[in-house]
């Protein structure tokens, strides 16, 4: 399905290629260098597991992996044009969502299988850098990279009984992003949409003396999300809720 996403927004500025000429939308839109707005998006969270040296010394664990879920995004969005094709843009903003690590387990009779739900809610803080191509009528293709930092709220310093087994995570994620999106140049303000993976550079494993922990050297976070974004500008009245009173 997310390939699916990929494949259509890197294909809608060929498409437009194919289309006459049409008056530019929000003409001047580049010309100003401070742009606001907000992004809504989906999210797929998933880790990068790497096994302990020891694993197939352990007793009762034969397999351990991350199953993906999906979440929401909701960030604020601050763009500062460089010139027509660089943007800075600082998206701070919250990522709801949950992995799920499945452990298969051997009790010496039989394979069990559990189910270890980790939720996690982020204070996302990234800075990424946008470069733009030029302008196909009212469509322009764009990457994006950069990198950005996530506090994980739902991280907890301490399991309760009732809770256990289950892993524990360190709070803080540092990651490097990279996307691609397309711009729509509409009548009162610019709508986007973008595909983009996040890639947990640190290990947020933190290890006890439990063999679910153990199992595993390492575990780096990885989401990829699906954005909307909407900006708009002050130049010829680029005040996007002009569009929904109209």
């Amino acid at each position: 399905m997310f390939k699916h996403f990929l494949i259509v927004i890197l294909f809608i500025p060929i498409l437009a290629f194919s289309q006459q000429a049409k008056p530019l939308n929000l003409a001047k839109y580049d010309l100003v260098k401070l742009h606001f707005g907000m992004a809504l998006g989906i999210n797929r969270m998933s880790a990068q597991v790497q096994l302990s040296d020891n694993f197939y010394n352990l007793d009762s664990i034969y397999s351990v992996e991350c199953n993906p879920q999906m979440g929401f995004n909701i960030n604020i969005v601050a763009n500062f044009n460089l010139n027509k094709y660089f943007s800075v843009r600082f998206l701070p903003g919250l990522n709801f969502g949950q992995r799920n690590m499945e452990y298969v387990l051997y009790n010496g009779e039989k394979f069990e299988t559990k189910i270890m739900e980790i939720p996690s809610t982020y204070l996302d803080f990234p800075i990424l850098f946008q470069l733009k191509a030029a302008r196909l009528n009212n469509f322009r293709a764009y990457i994006v990279g950069g990198l950005s930092y996530k506090l994980d709220l739902s991280a907890q310093k301490k399991i309760s009984d009732e809770e256990k087994p289950r892993i524990r995570l360190k709070s803080s994620v540092y990651n490097y992003e990279i996307g691609v999106g397309t711009d729509f140049f509409l009548e009162f303000f610019k709508f986007a949409v973008e595909a983009k993976m996040t890639f947990g550079i640190n290990d947020v494993l933190v290890q006890d003396d439990s063999q679910f922990s153990s199992s595993m050297n390492s575990l780096n976070p990885q989401m990829f999300s699906f954005t909307l974004l909407f900006e708009g500008s002050d130049v010829e009245g680029l005040n996007f809720m002009k569009w929904f009173k109209k």
